[in-house]
């Protein structure tokens, strides 16, 4: 560089990006200049721009050599290491325990075989259930300016142990502690339940059940009496008039005829060729091949009935996500309600969450308020040893009191967003939806006028459309 140019950082832009992996040079304030720079000179820049890692040592020298080719371009002079972040530890069970998506094989005469879908994971005790894999860590990066970028750790998965299972010393695998049926009930426990036969019907020989594990009835339940399992149910006949609540599955070979009596209740799903004047809930899904007339019916996730005949009519039917029929309603308008989006009780619970908190709230005033004197006594010197104590019973009363507070705060949150959350609620006809039907999806209501073909209805801009399947 000649004696009468600037410095070369008059001539020279260094940038280092926001996430400091790469530094770029850039040429400016160049016309007419002609000058030449020393390696030395570059290196001296980049100290000064504190660019010490990751140096692109060839494309440097190439600039040196050739100023004039790298003008009104940007030319990437460093690159940094980027942080690894690792991965998550996970859970990896020895048996399909969420096989979901299976579903009954349908014959060419209509009917279901529920023997291709009904796996029972039998156990014996020492048997390998489920490995942990434990979570990787991270691994640290390095800016060009020689700083370290910290990478994070994944985090730990752990079982969630139920019934019957024992894990090792190092909590790296989970074992059966007994002989018996892997399944997994609420919240994902795994448990080992044994499994009660009857190789009959359940009548007044057998009596009203309630079991620990899983049940199998290798016949009908008649009415009025109940079965009741911490497991699943299988039912190879028919439920005629009775309850059944199970903490996992229900599978009927046959069907639910319910007298406006029989109640279903399980905390995964329940699956038959159809249902009607039952009441179900479930906390996750309703597969039903044939139909389900004149029923109240709630699931957690979808609802399914589009076998063969596939009919919904009568009744009223909920969903936390989807309804998917072959045919709702009937030809002689039927009402017949589908609700998607949001389950009525978390409405109910909202009402009564934000009437709690109103209730606590004014309750909070009134001891603060209290609070306020008596700290002013204390600051007095007035206070008697019966204040003392109520000072500290309002103070422990206060506490509480703000807890309670912002766990329903934290609650109510949750639910009013779940009610303006209903983007992926949807009503889906395969066949044909008649006039009569009543569509609910979250706050949004439809009423069906004119019977319509193969259609969805979702929300859209606010409002319930309905579209083309």
């Amino acid at each position: 560089m000649s004696e009468h140019e600037l410095p070369l950082n008059h001539y020279v832009d260094i940038a280092v990006d926001d996430d400091k992996l790469t530094a770029t040079l850039r040429f400016s304030n160049v016309d007419g200049w002609r000058g030449t720079f020393s390696r030395s000179q570059l290196e001296e820049l980049l100290q000064l721009n504190r660019i010490v890692h990751g140096l692109l040592e060839d494309k440097i020298a190439q600039i040196v050599k050739d100023p004039q080719s790298f003008f009104n371009q940007k030319t990437v002079i460093a690159k940094g290491q980027p942080p690894v972040h690792g991965a998550d530890g996970y859970i990896k069970t020895m048996f399909d325990l969420d096989d979901l998506e299976k579903r009954p094989l349908e014959l060419e005469d209509g009917k279901v075989d529920y023997k291709e879908v009904t796996t029972i994971h039998n156990v014996r005790k020492g048997q390998l259930i489920a490995e942990r894999v434990p979570a990787e860590q991270g691994t640290e990066g390095k800016a060009v300016t020689g700083e370290v970028l910290f990478a994070k750790d994944g985090k730990e998965a752990r079982f969630k142990l139920g019934k019957n299972v024992v894990t090792d010393p190092e909590q790296l695998a989970l074992y059966a502690a007994m002989d018996g049926m892997v399944t997994k009930t609420d919240r994902d426990k795994l448990n080992v339940f044994p499994v009660f036969e009857v190789n009959g019907d359940v009548d007044y020989h057998v009596g009203n059940i309630d079991f620990v594990g899983t049940v199998v009835i290798r016949g009908s339940v008649i009415p009025g009496f109940r079965i009741k399992a911490a497991g699943d149910i299988r039912i190879t006949g028919n439920v005629d008039g009775a309850d059944l609540e199970a903490g996992g599955s229900i599978e009927i070979n046959a069907g639910i005829l319910g007298h406006h009596k029989a109640v279903i209740r399980a905390g995964q799903r329940v699956k038959c060729s159809f249902i009607q004047d039952a009441t179900i809930e479930v906390g996750e899904e309703v597969l039903v091949n044939q139909s389900i007339m004149h029923s109240n019916i709630r699931a957690g996730k979808e609802i399914t009935c589009k076998g063969t005949k596939g009919l919904i009519v009568g009744g009223q039917l909920q969903a936390g996500e989807r309804v998917t029929a072959r045919t709702i309603g009937n030809t002689m308008s039927t009402v017949t309600a589908i609700e998607v989006g949001v389950l009525p009780e978390l409405r109910n619970e909202l009402q009564q969450l934000k009437q709690s908190l109103k209730t606590v709230a004014d309750n909070l005033n009134k001891t603060e308020k209290a609070l306020v004197l008596l700290d002013q006594m204390a600051a007095a010197g007035q206070l008697s040893p019966e204040k003392v104590g109520m000072r500290i019973k309002l103070n422990h009363t206060k506490k509480q009191a703000q807890e309670e507070i912002s766990s329903y705060k934290s609650r109510i949150f949750e639910i009013e967003k779940s009610l303006e959350d209903s983007e992926r609620a949807r009503v889906e006809v395969i066949g044909m939806v008649y006039s009569g039907t009543k569509i609910v999806i979250g706050r949004n209501t439809k009423f069906i006028k004119d019977a319509a073909t193969r259609v969805k209805f979702q929300l859209h801009d606010g409002d319930i459309a309905m579209s083309p399947l």
